[in-house]
């Protein structure tokens, strides 16, 4: 019996991620987050994977896109299963960029993961 909600577990709340520092955006923001401040471009970029040989692959080739373009930011390499599935990838490697899916599926060369990311910032 539960009186006066005694014994019931209380919900908690899960607020998205920021990109970057792991830190909740504020509600009345539009635009991307980085550590509270909206920002205009590419403020992260991660890879989505399993360990695997291929998305291994990808992380590299991201890496290597975000150095030729000379990007300040820092690709992140996720292998946390429930992670993934909070984003709706369901096949890896997935490349993404201010917490939007922009790939997912196949491994992109480093000089398509420069044109994916000029398209989007």
């Amino acid at each position: 019996m539960s009186l006066f909600n005694f014994g019931k577990k209380k919900e908690e709340k899960k607020t998205p991620a920021c990109c970057c520092c792991g830190s909740a955006p504020k509600s009345d923001e539009t635009a991307s987050c980085c550590c509270g401040a909206p920002v205009e471009g590419i403020c992260c970029i991660k890879v989505l994977g399993a360990g695997c040989k291929s998305c291994h692959e990808q992380y590299e080739n991201a890496k290597v896109a975000v150095k030729a373009l000379g990007l300040s930011v820092e690709v992140e390499y996720i292998t946390d299963l429930e992670k993934i599935m909070g984003y709706g990838v369901m096949s890896m490697p997935a490349i993404v960029v201010n917490e939007k899916v922009v790939s997912m599926g196949k491994v992109l060369k480093s000089p398509e993961v420069e044109k994916l990311l000029r398209k989007l910032g």
